[in-house]
């Protein structure tokens, strides 16, 4: 029987640390949910948030900061609700498992949030219906993830990540395909929607969590409750410094991609920005899927982490670093794939990296939540930083050249990890 797919488990096995192989059917059903969370973020954040800013951007006030403030105030929102999802579905104690039942609320109120966004005709309601989606599907995410450490063992932890990468890009993807090809903003909007309810289905319906029984659940208190999302780099330096190197290669990817229009655009002065936009995506894309997996099984295999997330690193600052220096179409392209081969490799062992690093079994969503800070964290820092360098400081250069900077420290600071080879 596939790992996942028959009855709930006992008690034990909630808390324990797996040791049975998961199958291709509880894989392949959770790539799937996760690709689904991909398309709602990133239909919206590749094509359909810059083109409604500059719909809805009041006069004499720019379309940039329209966006940065929407992008930032929901990169906000996800940075709070992803641990705190987390640590809730920790707590969780139902006949339908700690995950399952926030996957579903999750996905059921991001699509509702794509619906608000579809149909504003404010920059307010906008700003409004993107909290919503972060908000929710940051708790699918949130249920998502932990499900990884609670029922994949450590050696194969590598392979899924590899397949949850896979998915992540197709899911960005297909955000963006369905985000330009859809006809218009607000049927961008319901596209997503649409895709975020389908996709998880098959693993609602065909996997089970582990249940946790109420009187294993520990007694409950705000003071430990709160306390509990202090990151302690003296108590779990590994854990800390795996935080900071994840935070920031993603804030670096973060600027690449948050003006990538605007840079098209302005910069680069293309006739269709937004199929080019498309178009970059698609060839990072392949490289990734190029390498994601392999790269994950090959971390698997050597037992080692490390060497692969430095590497990768460093890789995606040269392509970062072209961005700067040679602005032209075809030196987009050139990036464009360097940083799906970097992002490929980063994507399956920097996750298993993390995964190896997690203090205790029973916080697995709570930890793993606050790790995903380092995802949505530069989505709020990103165009704080972006905005002022593109206007005031050397426009698209300065910021290519800075993100480039940023992505190389966290690649470094990866070294500093103890525990894990």
């Amino acid at each position: 029987m596939t790992p996942g797919a028959g009855p709930a488990v006992a008690a034990p096995d909630a808390l324990a640390e797996p040791a049975e192989p998961v199958g291709a059917g509880w894989t392949g059903a959770l790539s799937l949910a996760n690709g689904a969370l991909w398309v709602g973020w990133f239909g919206p954040l590749q094509i359909l948030l810059a083109l409604q800013a500059a719909e809805l951007a009041p006069p004499g006030t720019a379309k940039e900061s329209v966006l940065a403030w929407v992008t930032g105030a929901g990169a906000a929102v996800a940075l709070a609700a992803t641990p705190v999802f987390g640590a809730v579905s920790d707590r969780t104690a139902g006949r339908f498992g700690r995950r399952r039942p926030w996957l579903v609320a999750g996905v059921l109120g991001g699509a509702g949030g794509h619906v608000l966004l579809a149909t504003a005709g404010t920059w307010q309601l906008m700003l409004l219906g993107w909290c919503l989606v972060q908000l929710a599907l940051s708790a699918a995410f949130a249920a998502l993830t932990a499900a990884v450490p609670d029922r994949v063992p450590r050696r194969q932890r590598g392979a899924v990540g590899g397949w949850l990468g896979v998915a992540q890009i197709l899911g960005v993807l297909a955000g963006t395909g369905l985000a330009t090809l859809a006809g218009g903003v607000t049927a961008g909007y319901l596209a997503c929607a649409a895709f975020t309810l389908l996709a998880p289905l098959p693993y609602v319906l065909l996997h089970r969590d582990a249940v946790l029984p109420a009187d294993r659940r520990p007694p409950f208190s705000w003071r430990a409750f709160l306390y509990g999302f202090r990151l302690s780099p003296r108590r779990h330096p590994d854990l800390a410094w795996a935080w900071l190197t994840r935070f920031l290669i993603n804030l670096g990817n973060s600027l690449v991609l948050l003006y990538l229009l605007y840079y098209l655009r302005d910069a680069l002065h293309h006739p269709d920005p937004e199929n080019g936009v498309l178009l970059l995506t698609a060839v990072n894309g392949a490289l990734l899927l190029a390498t994601v997996v392999v790269s994950g099984h090959w971390s698997d295999r050597t037992g080692r982490r490390k060497p692969f997330v430095l590497g990768a690193g460093v890789l995606m600052t040269a392509a970062t670093a072209l961005l700067a220096g040679w602005q032209t179409w075809p030196g987009a392209l050139v990036a464009a794939a360097l940083l799906g081969i970097g992002f490929g490799v980063f994507t399956s062992v920097d996750f298993a990296l993390m995964t190896d690093v997690l203090p205790a079994a029973a916080d697995r969503g709570k930890d793993l939540g606050i790790i995903n800070i380092a995802n949505s964290l530069p989505q709020v820092v990103a165009p704080a930083l972006a905005a002022p360098v593109v206007r005031y400081l050397g426009g698209y250069p300065a910021l290519y050249l800075t993100a480039a900077a940023i992505g190389l420290a966290g690649a470094l600071f990866v070294r500093r990890i103890r525990g894990v080879a």
